[in-house]
């Protein structure tokens, strides 16, 4: 998982934290989009015009898993991070 994380931040991937506002305001990765999952149906033209690969992230990567099966849906090049914590730590 490390070296997909390490290699989809090298591609120049966006992070998508999609936990709540109050999660989010507790912490989390610099430079990270806060899209909340259960916007992520409404959003889904915003993150393809990114034109990006994507790595989602939440707390515990449960919601991020679920954000990741539905985008991927999309034709999203997207990957579950898992907790936030795991992607941030490569974040330089």
């Amino acid at each position: 998982m490390s070296n997909e994380i390490q290699s989809y931040l090298d591609k120049g991937a966006v992070i998508l934290d999609v936990r709540t506002l109050p999660e989010w305001n507790d912490g989390h990765t610099d430079g990270a989009t806060h899209i909340v999952l259960n916007t992520i149906p409404e959003n889904v033209e915003e993150i393809k015009s990114w034109n990006k690969p994507v790595i989602a992230v939440c707390k515990s990567g449960g919601r991020s898993g679920q954000a990741t099966d539905f985008l991927q849906q999309y034709g999203i090049d997207i990957i579950n991070g898992g907790p936030w914590q795991n992607v941030d730590q490569y974040v330089k």
